[in-house]
């Protein structure tokens, strides 16, 4: 999720849907979806407890440039590079309990830099957002971001160098595939020699046609979208901003509008692709037979084996194809909900029957659709944004109940395992903007939670370990999310970097806390095998029966054999002494517990307890919480 309005392009779809309070939820109810092949990415990476993927914004991550200019030029505000992922940056990062790195903006996208003496073809400023543009926007999908690469003639001999350091560093490596659309100028120079460039082939004199691969605005012209409120690279000159783009006929927007000159609103820097959906909505190609949710990748292959399919279908699955062969370990694909779940089944049963490891991520926002997307569509994991994470922001803002986020987890219970969690991304505000929370200790208390409440995957975006606020004005767009669009600094960022040193050591004494906490907390989830296991919540039962336990206090243990954690988590701002948490009768059983059982503590040295019998054959632990503190015990 990317384009939207210029000032107010950050789109969340929410929906929230009432359920049961969550007592406890086991590993067997949590896994029904990994009954089938979709349980291999799961297993792919040498941690013993769940994957932990970092996202990091590739141009963004490696530059020391500290001046920030608004619409400044790469010259002006600097850019990473690939190289800037040093053996000592992969190794810190991997000290974070990483398993898959997400490289951000890595397909070759439409942006402003010259990169003629290439052969690269100059992007016009007036269908390009931002200075350094969308990586949502690519416009050659067989080679990378020339931004990225120290020698831009080598960009992707760099890119594989990289790929082969990550690699070194034990460590898996996710790029971006969009399907839905692509820059509105795509032009591929690398393509192979069999490969020919989305719409080379297209009819363009009728609206559709089912190997077409865009939609046209037959007999018009595009115009650029007009709005008094924005002017392309804030109004600096360059020879190609002048309010024009040719474009004949005009195709249709990458959100799906249809006018010769879309709105400033929509993603008037794409187009559409065209899977076989026939303008009027209906479908130009096989539909996947009933019981295909409960079929495993090889069996969706075999369907789609002999089918005549739409051409983009084939387009897109060379492309993944091609990545694959250059050691990419998985994609995280964009808006995938505005595509057919059948072009899914398509593409990722012939990513597994290539790499049964694949990553699979999927950015998904209609909570109806999860389990088509996941059971028919074969995707390894989806964001829980609309339900988990929109519900956890209330908490941390102090206008949420911990029950009301209990009961959005609980409406995923059974396919939680393929729910990523998150608390920020390139799309989502920093926790320390004031748009947000306002503190990145209110975020500590939420990971903790994220991180410990399911076997699903953890994401960490960079920055948001050492409290990243997003607060500059680099250009196209408001601050609370670091720029996707343009050239800049990440302060906080910066100085953990420390000019390449990537030690630290311009962090502020709050800022080298947080990130040792980000890293006890991951590495935790990282390897300890309680977090597969089994989910007893001790919420509604502390909430009646325990000393100073309330709505903003969340305590669960997980389980799995003779690996236990105790989870105890503070979102208030005030300190909470003398917190009693209570083991009711069946859970005392269940676990084989016994008073005066000893709790280690495992987030904060030196915090070890143990539980006393109290009344009714209960046990409870008594402890202290720091505002927006947790303790976390293994027993």
């Amino acid at each position: 999720m990317h384009h939207l309005t210029f000032r107010t392009f950050w789109r969340c779809a929410a929906v929230m849907i009432s359920a049961t309070a969550l007592l406890s939820c086991t590993m067997s109810e949590e896994n029904r979806l990994h009954k089938n092949e979709s349980a291999s990415s799961a297993d792919s990476t040498k941690n013993a407890g769940k994957p932990v993927v970092y996202q990091v914004f590739t141009r963004l991550f490696g530059n020391t440039n500290t001046t920030n200019k608004p619409w400044g030029t790469l010259a002006e505000n600097g850019v990473g590079k690939f190289d800037d992922f040093t053996d000592t940056a992969l190794t810190e990062i991997r000290k974070l309990g990483v398993s898959h790195i997400w490289y951000t903006g890595v397909p070759h996208h439409a942006l402003v830099t010259d990169y003629t003496e290439y052969g690269i073809s100059q992007d016009d400023p007036d269908v390009v957002k931002g200075r350094a543009g969308s990586p949502y926007a690519v416009k050659d999908y067989y080679s990378v971001n020339p931004d990225l690469a120290t020698n831009p003639a080598k960009r992707l001999e760099e890119f594989e160098a990289l790929i082969a350091r990550t690699h070194a560093h034990d460590m898996k490596v996710i790029i971006d595939i969009v399907p839905n659309h692509v820059a509105r100028d795509y032009e591929s120079l690398d393509s192979p020699s069999d490969v020919s460039d989305f719409g080379a082939n297209d009819d363009t004199t009728v609206t559709y046609a089912r190997d077409n691969n865009f939609y046209y605005v037959v007999n018009e012209d595009f115009a650029v979208p007009q709005d008094d409120n924005y002017i392309p690279l804030g109004g600096d000159s360059h020879p190609l901003a002048d309010g024009k783009f040719v474009e004949r006929p005009a195709k249709w927007t990458g959100n799906g509008a249809r006018a010769a000159q879309p709105s400033i609103n929509d993603w008037y820097e794409t187009v559409k692709i065209n899977y076989g959906v026939r303008p009027d909505g209906s479908y130009d190609f096989p539909r996947l037979p009933a019981g295909y949710a409960n079929k495993s990748f090889s069996e969706h292959a075999a369907f789609w084996q002999g089918k005549s399919l739409p051409d983009s279908w084939y387009k897109f699955r060379d492309i993944a194809h091609y990545w694959l062969d250059k050691g990419v370990d998985g994609f995280r694909f964009d808006m995938a909900e505005m595509v057919p779940v059948e072009f899914w089944s398509f593409l990722n049963s012939s990513i597994k029957m290539k790499n049964p490891e694949a990553f699979l991520l999927a950015e998904v926002y209609q909570p109806a659709k999860y389990r088509t997307y996941l059971h028919q569509g074969k995707m390894d994991y989806l964001y829980d944004k609309v339900g988990f994470y929109d519900t956890l922001k209330t908490v941390m803002q102090g206008d949420g109940d911990v029950s009301s986020l209990l009961k959005s987890h609980q409406q995923v219970s059974d396919i939680a395992p393929s729910m990523l969690h998150f608390l920020e991304n390139h799309d989502e505000q920093r926790i320390a903007s004031p748009e947000f929370a306002g503190d990145a200790s209110k975020g500590k208390p939420a990971m903790v939670v994220s991180s410990l409440i399911s076997a699903s995957p953890i994401m960490l975006y960079f920055g948001q370990e050492v409290g990243e606020d997003g607060s500059e004005e680099t250009g196209f767009g408001d601050p609370s999310r670091t720029t996707i669009f343009d050239y800049a600094g990440v302060p906080a960022h910066q100085r953990w970097m420390n000019n390449g040193a990537f030690d630290g050591g311009q962090l502020s004494a709050d800022e080298k806390a947080l990130r040792n906490f980000y890293q006890s907390l991951l590495t935790i989830a990282a390897t300890n095998p309680a977090v597969n296991g089994e989910l007893i919540s001790l919420h509604d039962a502390n909430l009646t029966d325990s000393k100073n336990y309330t709505e903003q206090q969340l305590a669960f243990i997980r389980a799995q054999g003779d690996n236990r954690l105790l989870v105890v988590t503070n979102f208030s701002d005030q300190a909470v002494k003398d917190l009693t948490v209570t083991l009711p009768p069946g859970v005392v059983k269940q676990l084989s517990l016994r008073a005066e059982h000893p709790l280690r503590g495992e987030l904060d040295s030196g915090n070890d307890a143990t539980f006393k019998q109290t009344e009714n054959n209960s046990l409870a632990v008594t402890l202290s919480l720091r505002p927006n503190g947790s303790q976390i015990f293994s027993f």
